[in-house]
């Protein structure tokens, strides 16, 4: 089976699963979670690209992500994707990375102004980037 094929199955079962997590937090009642969880990507994306053209995030900031969009845009990576596990790992190490040094160098106040989802997401966002420092 190509490499291409085994990512795009993979691809194809996370995001079933992710679709089915959420039907079940709405219809176990929670539909707030639900919400949340389903645009928390989409939200995050638009978070990312709001913060790239604010000139009140220092221009470094802005730059590594620019790259990093430039990385994760690129056919290939340091670890290729078709190898399970640690090809999507190098990815996401490095969206932690750039998240957490932007959602730090942001502060609060202009993560808030940004951010488009509910409170609660923002909330679990800035948890998993380490906080405010």
């Amino acid at each position: 089976m190509s490499p291409v094929r085994v990512a795009l199955i993979a691809l194809v079962v996370c995001a079933a699963l992710w679709a089915l997590l959420v039907v079940a937090l709405y219809l176990a009642g929670r539909r707030s979670d639900a919400r949340a969880l389903a645009g928390f990507v989409p939200d995050c994306v638009v978070l990312m690209r709001r913060l790239a053209t604010d000139r009140r995030v220092p221009r470094r900031r802005r730059l590594w992500l620019l790259a990093l969009a430039g990385y994760l845009a690129l056919p290939f990576d340091l670890v290729p994707d078709f190898i399970p596990v640690a090809g999507q790992l190098d990815d996401a190490i490095l969206v932690a990375l750039a998240l957490r040094a932007l959602v730090r160098s942001a502060g609060p106040e202009l993560l808030r102004e940004h951010w488009p989802g509910p409170e609660r997401s923002l909330d679990v966002l800035t948890r998993l980037a380490g906080g405010y420092g």
